[in-house]
């Protein structure tokens, strides 16, 4: 090749590379944007080995045969999933995340010193309920990114049901990047003995929470509120859609009710957890108004997410595709969770 086909390629390939950073250049001229992420998931029986009287089935001795070696497997993988979670946005894992079905704080302080999540410097928001199955709820927070101000516990009872115990909800509030915003952690009564008729201790979790979204806003009517957790019912479910408030359509709310934007994706059949081939969206992130809207000056919602990637599921047999649990029967299956984690992106202009 002679010398001036040589001068004449090179100085093509230079205003090449010339006009992709002028392009460049011009793309970071418009508006930039920081996301964030937050997140639920149900862990799935989160049980350490030591024998208390509400966990018999994971004790070494227990007919899961529970011990040391399945229980940091176990945790092995809960670090691995949250670090994903969202991680091609928001590296590190998310921001915050609420949790369900942990046995106490040893558990999770285990968990977040795992290699995965360390460096991430999660702190805890954790107290115990009086539960039958001895599992609670709990905030995790990434320390460098949210200051908490305030922490409560809120118990849950039945007037008609004295005797009834479940979870009670988690009400956190802090400051994320300066932003004050509450965060409020559930995971309401469970449908065993069948839907109709545990429903009643659902619909008595959907007030309980709507009177703890109603006292944030009689504080501040325009507060960023998040209602996430296990609420074992779907989002057209009243406990839910009626007596929470929440909806699917965020741009007809009316004030004081709140959106649930994963309405939308279970009514396409979209799921977090499946039972005899028929999905649910059991784990919800809710936000309040002060949430919604094209004002990116603050945080905003930009879009919610399902965590169902291929590590996360059954790969073969009658229950492909379903979420991999630790379990099948008594089985091990050093799975991660029966629940696929959730998360929502928030954003605003930089």
């Amino acid at each position: 090749m002679s010398y001036n086909n040589l001068t004449s390629k090179f100085f093509s390939k230079i205003m090449l590379v010339s006009l992709l950073i002028v392009f460049s250049l011009k793309s970071y001229s418009q508006k930039q944007y920081k996301a964030v992420s937050i997140a639920f998931y149900n862990l799935e029986n989160l049980f350490d080995t030591i024998v208390q009287p509400n966990d018999m089935d994971f004790t070494p001795n227990g007919i899961n045969k529970w011990n040391t070696d399945k229980y940091y497997k176990k945790l092995n993988n809960m670090a691995d999933a949250i670090s994903k979670i969202g991680a091609d946005k928001v590296p590190g894992g998310p921001y915050i995340i609420g949790v369900s079905e942990i046995e106490n704080k040893s558990v999770l302080e285990d968990l977040i010193n795992m290699p995965q999540l360390k460096e991430s410097k999660y702190k805890i928001v954790h107290y115990d309920s009086p539960g039958r199955r001895g599992v609670d709820v709990a905030l995790l927070y990434r320390e460098d990114f949210f200051k908490v101000t305030s922490t409560r516990s809120d118990k849950f009872f039945i007037p008609e049901q004295p005797n009834f115990t479940s979870r009670d909800n988690l009400i956190v509030t802090g400051l994320l990047d300066g932003e004050e915003m509450s965060f409020i952690v559930g995971h309401w009564p469970s449908r065993s003995g069948g839907e109709k008729r545990s429903l009643p201790g659902r619909i008595q979790a959907g007030k309980m929470t709507r009177n703890e979204v109603d006292s944030i806003f009689k504080i501040n009517p325009n507060a960023k509120v998040f209602v996430m957790g296990d609420l074992n019912d779907n989002p057209d479910n009243v406990s839910i859609y009626e007596y929470l408030g929440a909806k699917g359509d965020k741009e007809n709310l009316k004030e004081g009710e709140l959106y649930n934007p994963y309405y939308e994706k279970y009514k396409k059949g979209i799921g977090t957890t499946a039972y005899r081939d028929s999905w649910s969206i059991f784990d919800n992130i809710i936000i309040s108004q002060g949430v919604v809207g094209e004002d990116k000056s603050t945080y905003k919602f930009w879009k919610a997410m399902i965590f169902n990637e291929n590590f996360l599921k059954q790969k073969s047999g009658k229950y492909e595709g379903y979420p991999m649990r630790t379990y099948s029967g008594n089985t091990f299956l050093n799975g991660y969770s029966d629940h696929f984690p959730v998360y929502i992106y928030l954003v605003k202009e930089i």
